[in-house]
Parts: structure tokens; sequence; C-alpha cells
């Protein structure tokens, strides 16, 4: 019997489901079997789920739905869906997927990003697509070109919407939202829950929604073995990278740094090694971080060193080895990374997610474990065993215990001012007149001049 109904069992066209069929589709993952009913019902949702959990497929069905419902009934004059997403590499995947899914339908879907030619993407336009893919910035490039109109969208998509909010993006989605006033439904999604500025646009953005929370972090423990490494410093850490790219058995491996510095760096340090990797960070160029992605999904590099910004929202198949050269700033973040393991599409296949732990680490990683509320495996490599084997103190929250500053005594403090010498008079300053002058009598002192 299976956990969830299977796809065959929602009111989904039939040319969806004879794709599904042809992919191998059969059972929806926790996320579809939540967001996809609702979202045939025409309600707004706000749905919380990480990488990897299938939400592409949660709103993608729901929206091909209708654009087939209504295929026959009206003449099309405008773009009736938009889907909104902070990166290229995210848009051009969710492109790929809507080839899928729409593989025996007649629905057309464009593309509008930077980085590609903007007069192609006006004609692109004048075609009038049923589903517009596009990132925030390039689409208000057309909407103030007048290339662009959006009164006519029914279904609005802000997918990684807190990942939107990170870049900048929320005056540009603001005024998207505006644009399509006329639109019958809107599907949020992001990984985190997000703070304060993501609260307001969901206010301002939804209509009555309904919260859908599945970032789970119970679920990680199911997929993947995480384990924690002690290392004294960053050379010490690229020693024991070099180790498990070397000795420990996997198909992809992604290693996350914090910073681009520290990618670039690590990144030379490998290909000194001869190791077969590529990099992505928010520095490098369109083309270059397409051909990384590229390059790794087809397994022509087996190493990706990134940063969390540029790696975001990436999925990829037989990924089933994750280093944390660096912790994660947040426990959100550490889910985001983690969760990309373990899709395999093998049975019984489970990822590994190792992170490496200097002093300054330890903290981070302590709260962190307390956010999963689950404790990491502590692993030792023989051959590359550090000085540092975390604090010999922590606290009961699992923190190390840091060493208190001498309080110095104030009385002590008061007496030390009170024998302080005189301080100096500036090398520039007036001297004092002189209480006596040289013949006995009292100085002469100066009249002020009178007042003109």
């Amino acid at each position: 019997m299976p956990r969830f109904p299977l796809f065959s069992q929602f009111p989904l066209h039939e040319r969806l489901l004879k794709a599904l069929e042809s992919l191998s589709f059969s059972e929806p993952t926790p996320v579809q079997a939540a967001a996809i009913p609702k979202a045939l019902e025409g309600h707004d949702l706000r749905v919380t789920a990480q990488t990897g959990s299938g939400k592409t497929a949660a709103f993608l069905l729901p929206l091909l739905n209708r654009l087939l419902g209504d295929a026959g009934s009206k003449q099309r004059t405008d773009v009736r869906s938009l889907i909104l997403l902070p990166t290229r590499e995210l848009a051009q995947q969710i492109l790929k997927e809507v080839e899928r899914f729409a593989q025996y339908t007649f629905i057309k879907a464009g593309l509008v990003t930077g980085g590609e030619d903007f007069k192609e993407q006006a004609a692109l336009l004048r075609k009038q697509p049923d589903l517009l893919i596009a990132t925030p910035g390039r689409l208000m490039e057309h909407l103030n070109a007048g290339s662009l109109k959006l009164n006519g969208v029914e279904v609005l998509v802000l997918d990684e919407a807190d990942r939107m909010l990170d870049l900048g993006f929320a005056e540009d989605i603001e005024r998207i939202t505006h644009e399509c006033a006329n639109r019958q439904q809107t599907l949020l999604f992001s990984a985190t829950g997000g703070g304060k500025v993501l609260r307001e646009m969901i206010a301002k953005v939804l209509r009555e929604p309904l919260h859908l929370k599945l970032n789970s972090v119970d679920q990680l423990s199911a997929t993947t073995v995480q384990q924690i490494i002690t290392a004294d410093d960053a050379t010490h850490k690229e020693r024991l990278v070099q180790w498990l790219l070397s000795n420990e058995p996997h198909r992809k491996a992604m290693i996350f740094c914090n910073t681009r510095a520290q990618v670039d760096r690590l990144y030379g340090h490998l290909v000194a090694l001869d190791y077969k990797a590529f990099v992505l960070h928010g520095e490098k160029d369109q083309k270059d971080r397409k051909l990384a992605i590229d390059r790794f999904r087809q397994g022509g590099s087996k190493v990706l060193v990134a940063t969390d910004v540029a790696a975001r929202g990436l999925d990829i198949d037989d990924l089933d080895l994750v280093i944390n050269f660096d912790m994660p700033r947040s426990g959100d973040e550490y889910v985001h990374r983690i969760g990309r393991t373990g899709r395999t599409g093998r049975a019984g296949a489970s990822g590994l997610a190792i992170s490496l732990i200097c002093h300054n680490d330890w903290n981070l990683m302590s709260s962190i474990e307390r956010y999963l509320k689950q404790r990491f495996e502590r692993r030792v490599i023989k051959e590359l065993k550090g000085s540092y084997q975390g604090p010999k103190n922590v606290k009961a929250s699992g923190k190390a215990v840091g060493v208190k500053k001498k309080k110095t005594d104030k009385k002590d403090g008061a007496k030390k001012s009170a024998t302080k010498t005189a301080p100096k008079r500036r090398a520039n300053a007036p001297k004092a007149a002189p209480l006596v002058s040289q013949d006995g009598m009292a100085p002469l002192k100066r009249k002020k001049p009178a007042a003109e």
C-alpha cells in the first residue's frame, strides 16, 4: 500500500497523467500529496519545503491542469501564468520540467532571464506563451520597455521566495504582483520560514492562504548519515577534503564554503591534485555557471565547490556526498544543503553529510544540533587526526565554555587613576602668565580692545 494517494487519484487532466506515467511518476512526495489537491481547488498556498522535496511538480501540475482545462473556452490574448524565480539556473531547470510534464499538450512556455538577448525575448513575448518563466530583474526590464503585459495572468507562482528577497528583489516582486492584479491564484514556495520581510510580502500578495509546512528536519536522519570531523585550521580541512574524496565512495560530491575566496582557494587546491572539479559562486559569469552545472549533472565532473547563494535550488541526481567545509550560518541553511543528498534513484541508497569543525565552528554546529534535535556522529580519520578534538568543557547546551575575562577591582582602579600623572600640556598651548614679574610687582594685564 502506498503511503500517499497515487497521482492517478488526483483530478488531473488525462494528458498530464499520461506524461507522469511515461516518466514513471506514480506516488507523490509528501509536499506533492499535500499541495496538489489544495492547489487544484483554487486556494492560495504558502508552502515551506526543502530542496529535493518535489515542490516543482507540486505547483507545475495544478498550473498546467488549469491551462488545459480552459484551453478551448477562451480566446487567449496575454500570458496566462507566470513563474518567478531568483536565478537563471533555476528558471532553466523549471522550463525543462514544464517540457517533461506538458509533452502531450500544446502548452507553450517561454523563458525570460538575464544574460540572454533582450530583443529575442521581446519577440518571444509577442508570440504570447501560455506560461512564462522569469527572473524578477529581466522581467522588470520588459515591463518598463512595454514589451510585456501581465493583466491576463491567472496564476502567479513565486518559487524560492525567501531567496528572491535575500537577493534584494522585494520592490520588483511587489511591482510584478501589482501588475498581475487580475490573477485568480497565487502559490508561494520557500525553503525556509523566512523573516519579517517575507511575512510582510505574504500579507500583501496572498489572499486567505493555506500554510503547508513540510520542511521537517526529522526527514534528514532517515536518508542521510550526518557526521562531524574536527580540524585544526583551513589547511587541515583541505587535507581532510582530499582524503574524503579519495577514500569515501561517491558518485557526486558537493562541497560548501561560506565565502567566494574560500571556494576559489579550495578549487585551486583540488585542481592542483588532478581532481575534476568545478566552481559555483556569484562572481562567475552566466556561461561559466551554466557549464559547471551541466558538466556536474552529466558526470563530467564528480566534484562541485560552491557557495549557498550560487547553489540555491539546484536539483542534482546521484548526489551522495555533501561536505560542509564551513558550517552554514543557520539550521535552515544546513537542512537546505544536506537535503540534497540521498536522491540517487537507487533502492536503499543513502547520502553522507560531513561537516568539518574548527574551534570557531563548534558553537554554530552545536546550535544546529539543537535545531535538528539530534546529535551528529563524531568521526576521526586516524591518518589526519589533529590536535583539536573539541572543547575541553561544554555547557548543558553543548556550546563551548568560554574563558572569562578578569574583572578589574573598582578600588584598585580608583587608586591607579589617582596616582596618574597630570596630563601633559599641548605643545602649542599658550603659557600661563607668571604670578610675579621680574621687578617684584604684579604682572601687567593686557587690556581688551574697545568694542567698535
